[in-house]
């Protein structure tokens, strides 16, 4: 069952408080007993006295108007909402984007990235759309009950592209029945031919890791990224619950990471993988929305959670 942009807001800025909670439990406080019980009493009233600032700048900032190359989340590490802006962010971008971050003072911190912050659509394994030049990556196959099998991937691909091949100009294999960009990024492609399709990521090294589950992702999750442009690119879940204004418009609850992409990767899976302890199996955290940066330099990625497609196309991972 689809949840309505309103909820996901919600849920989102609700976990983003939770993790700042959870991170400010953990600080260290007086050994005196009677203090410690004071300080916890005084800050329990507190919180039910108003709303978390943070919470509260999340809030503010996901009504404003629309920016492009603008992303925003909670840092957990820094306790503040971090505003990133891309090269494209200048004059009177710019200036809007001052003029809203300033009131909100020391609960934001303004970040510039050099490189544009962009869906990473180009033209997992590569699929091909047949009705336009798009490439993506297919991110993980899926069943649902009565229904043919499908594959999920990026939405914004879904909005492009409506008949897939595994091949440019090759014949169709599945067909897009559903896509959610913005607000959401994920889509439903329902396959039409009868070809191989087990629940796997392709490590690009000869390598398939079985996938066994799905489940939301955890801020210090290791993890790899596999797409059609790039391969397969490890490294680490870094904030949850971030928002992203892209140029088609604005996109909210996504996963960051410091794994690297580029266009065409778009789509593609993000799962649980530790290079200190190789994985026999994975688990299914994310769909590749966007970032900015590449793979020769690093950048910063950003994945719908693949829990919430799921949810919506009331789907498993088979």
């Amino acid at each position: 069952m689809q949840r309505s942009l309103s909820f996901r807001r919600a849920a989102a800025l609700a976990a983003s408080t939770l993790a700042v909670l959870a991170a400010a439990s953990l600080a260290p406080f007086s050994t005196d007993a009677a203090t410690a019980r004071a300080r916890s009493a005084g800050d329990e009233a507190q919180n039910v006295r108003g709303p978390d600032p943070l919470m509260a700048t999340m809030a503010t900032l996901d009504r404003s108007e629309l920016i492009p190359g603008t992303a925003w989340g909670v840092d957990p590490r820094l306790k503040r909402v971090v505003v990133t802006a891309d090269p494209t962010v200048k004059g009177a971008r710019l200036a809007r984007l001052t003029k809203l971050v300033r009131p909100l003072g020391k609960n934001v911190e303004l970040r510039r990235t050099t490189t544009k912050l962009t869906t990473f659509i180009e033209g997992g394994d590569a699929i091909h759309g047949r009705d336009n030049a798009a490439t993506c990556s297919l991110g993980f196959n899926v069943r649902r009950a009565g229904a043919p099998d499908a594959f999920l991937t990026a939405g914004h691909c879904g909005n492009l592209v409506k008949s897939w091949s595994m091949t440019r100009r090759g014949p169709q294999f599945a067909r897009t029945a559903d896509s959610r960009f913005p607000g959401n990024d994920y889509a439903l492609a329902r396959y039409t031919a009868a070809v191989p399709h087990g629940s796997a990521v392709d490590l690009h090294n000869g390598r398939w890791l079985p996938v066994t589950g799905a489940r939301d992702a955890v801020v210090g999750d290791r993890v790899g990224r596999s797409g059609a442009t790039t391969g397969a690119h490890l490294g680490t879940v870094t904030a949850l619950n971030q928002t992203v204004t892209y140029p088609e418009g604005r996109v909210y609850g996504l996963t960051r990471t410091n794994v690297c992409a580029e266009p065409g990767d778009s789509g593609g899976p993000l799962f649980t993988y530790d290079p200190g302890n190789p994985p026999v199996t994975t688990i299914a955290l994310g769909l590749l929305s966007g970032g900015s940066g590449d793979c020769s330099r690093g950048g910063t990625t950003y994945y719908q959670p693949v829990a919430e497609a799921l949810d919506a196309y009331e789907a498993v991972i088979p």
